[in-house]
């Protein structure tokens, strides 16, 4: 019995190691002989940097970036030292995760941290680079990002304009000749399953802004000011499009990311399993295991579970998944590969019960177990 496990992370319980590393455990249990590879991955959100780097056998690297507003932390990314290539995930320097609530100020809050990260991974020779860029806090249009790579967005005074989607407003003027000329040398390949546009009623503003912190004022004052930037944009770079879908995840950044570094945005779990070069594993197993934190009607639509489920289903593989909780309308995912998946909690509990680690650790292996010795009755 050959098992690939590929399952994200339950995000605030179980990274995707240790969410492979206790299915492998109960699979163990009812199969003593069972080979299994454990593939880390991700949907291009939080885990990404952990999945890749450690599939791929690269490293992390420590850096010092501003955060959202201003301050400055300690962060993290990986490089891949065989291929050039950095992984970051922007929540690491401009995540909503990383200020408080009465900071979320899309007003306010930048990207530069995410461009310092950028420019840290190029000075120490990166030329390819992947970034997912789920989680912001920003609704800056990514130019706090170009401004820390060398890009100018000057006021009516030729001065850079301020942090924040306040900054929109000021640009008088934008200049390209100062960015990194490295940048010529770097593809970026952006991990992004978000399909909102930059402006309108479907744009970051309006759809995302609330949870940043936005009042409907200021909805209605970030989405002009995005269109206005759009429009300077276009006189720089005329193939500049706005309503390309993509353009308005992480606030913006994706427009920045596809107009000024020529980035190629891509389904989050397709590149990360590209990366990892998961299809050599699958295709080699009799059975492939997946999950994430919760099974929904929503899981479909570019969630990883489902990714891994169609790639396996490429080889008539069959699929069972695992998660610690699941609605109603899960049942849409056995219409997606999934053949079959199943909720761990073993008991009724309190959330913070559930979502201990040691606890969620246990339920997952005892179900794997479980569910394999069922398995092996018809093996």
């Amino acid at each position: 019995m050959k098992v690939t496990v590929a399952i994200d992370s339950f995000k605030g319980s179980l990274s995707t190691f240790q969410a492979g590393s206790a299915i492998a455990e109960g699979i163990k249990k009812a199969y003593e002989d069972a080979q299994v590879q454990i593939c880390p991955i991700a949907d291009g959100g939080e885990g990404t940097v952990e999945a890749v780097i450690s599939a791929t056998g690269g490293e992390m690297v420590d850096v010092t970036v501003h955060n959202p507003i201003g301050e400055l932390i300690k962060s993290s990314y990986g490089i891949i030292t065989e291929t050039k290539t950095a992984v970051i995930e922007m929540s690491a320097a401009s995540g909503i995760t990383l200020i408080s609530d009465k900071d979320r100020n899309p007003l306010h809050t930048t990207t530069y941290g995410v461009g310092e990260m950028i420019k840290d991974a190029i000075l120490r020779g990166c030329r390819k680079f992947i970034i997912g860029i789920g989680g912001s806090a920003t609704n800056d249009g990514g130019i706090g990002m170009l401004q820390a790579l060398g890009f100018e967005f000057l006021n009516k005074n030729e001065e850079q304009v301020s942090f924040g989607a306040k900054g929109l407003c000021d640009i008088a003027q934008i200049r390209i000749d100062n960015a990194m000329d490295e940048l010529k040398e770097c593809k970026f390949l952006v991990a992004c399953d978000v399909k909102n546009t930059l402006c309108g009623e479907n744009g970051c503003s309006a759809v995302f802004g609330p949870q940043k912190g936005a009042t409907p004022e200021m909805i209605k004052d970030m989405d002009m000011w995005l269109k206005g930037y759009a429009e300077m944009t276009k006189k720089v770079i005329p193939k500049a499009d706005e309503d390309i879908t993509g353009t308005g995840a992480a606030g913006g950044l994706g427009y920045a990311l596809l107009s000024y570094l020529n980035a190629e945005l891509k389904s989050g779990i397709g590149l990360v399993m590209k990366e990892t070069d998961l299809e050599k594993y699958i295709k080699d197993s009799d059975i492939v295991v997946t999950g994430e934190g919760r099974l929904d009607g929503q899981s479909y639509m570019g969630k990883a579970p489902v990714g891994v489920a169609n790639l396996a289903k490429k080889y008539s593989k069959p699929v069972v998944a695992f998660s610690g909780c699941v609605t109603d309308d899960a049942v849409i995912c056995n219409e997606h590969g999934i053949d079959a998946f199943f909720p761990i909690l073993r008991t009724p509990c309190m959330l913070d019960e559930a979502m201990n680690t040691q606890n969620a650790y246990k339920n997952l292996s005892d179900t794997a177990q479980q569910v394999f010795r069922l398995i092996k009755l018809f093996d």
